[in-house]
C-alpha cells in the first residue's frame, strides 16, 4: 500500500485528488496539507511513501519546501503538481530534488502511473522534459539568460512576464512590495535589461509564461 501526503492550499483540488485516488486501491491518502509550513510538520510527525505537492502555496517558496524537505530524515519522494508548464518551473523543480513533474493538465491514469513510480524510487519525467534536459546538458555553455536568477527571482519574472504589477506580484507571493522590488531590480541586473517591457519580451519569447 502506497501512503501519500497530498499538498495544495485548495480545498477543492484536494477533494478532487482524493475522489480520484478512491480508486485505486493500492494508494491511499495518509493526510493534508495546504502550506509548506504544514507539509514539513506532516512529514516529520509520520511516514509517507510520496508527496504529492503543489509549488504555488502561501508562505515560503515551494522550491524551498522542497529543498528542506529533502533534508529532512527518511524524506519521501515528492512528486509535483502544478498549473504551471513544464516550461516554467519542470527542471529547476527537479534540480530541487523533486522525483518528478506534472501539470494539472495531466490525465488521472499518468498521475497514477507517476505515484506508484516515484513510491518505488524511480523518477516520472515526460518525454517533452526529458528532452529539455537533455538539451539543457548539450548546450550546457550556452545557458539561458533567467538560468543566473534564483528560485525566487525566476518566479517574480515569470510573474513579471505575464503582466502582473509590483503589488499584484506582492500579493500573490505574500511579500512586501519594497522586496518586490528588490527582487525586480537584481533581475534586471542579472539579465543586463532596463525595464518590464524587455522582461515581458524576454519571457514571452522563451515559453516562461502562458
Amino acid at each position: 500500500m502506497v501512503r501519500i501526503l497530498i499538498a495544495d492550499d485548495h480545498a477543492i483540488i484536494r477533494e478532487g485528488l482524493k475522489q480520484i485516488l478512491a480508486r485505486t486501491p493500492d494508494i491511499v491518502v495518509g493526510a493534508e496539507a495546504s502550506n509548506g509550513a504544514e507539509v514539513l510538520a506532516r512529514v516529520r510527525e509520520s511516514e509517507f511513501h510520496a508527496v504529492l505537492m503543489d509549488l504555488s502555496m502561501p508562505g515560503r517558496n515551494g522550491l524551498e519546501i522542497l529543498r528542506e524537505l529533502k533534508s529532512e530524515p527518511h524524506a519521501p519522494p515528492v512528486l509535483i503538481l502544478s498549473v504551471h508548464p513544464e516550461s516554467h518551473y519542470g527542471i529547476r523543480a527537479l534540480r530541487a530534488g523533486a522525483a518528478g513533474y506534472l501539470t494539472k493538465e495531466a490525465a488521472p491514469d499518468l498521475l497514477v502511473d507517476a505515484i506508484r513510480k516515484v513510491s518505488r524510487g524511480g523518477r516520472y519525467i515526460s518525454p517533452s522534459l526529458g528532452e529539455r534536459l537533455a538539451s539543457e546538458i548539450e548546450n550546457d555553455s550556452a545557458k539561458p539568460l533567467h538560468d543566473s536568477l534564483s528560485d525566487r527571482e525566476h518566479q517574480v519574472l515569470c510573474l513579471i512576464g505575464s503582466g502582473k504589477t509590483v503589488k499584484e506580484i506582492s500579493d500573490a507571493l505574500s511579500l512586501s512590495v519594497p522586496s518586490i522590488s528588490t527582487y525586480r531590480a537584481r533581475i534586471l541586473e542579472k539579465m543586463k535589461m532596463n525595464n518590464n517591457a524587455e522582461l515581458i519580451h524576454y519571457a514571452v519569447t522563451c515559453g516562461l509564461v502562458e
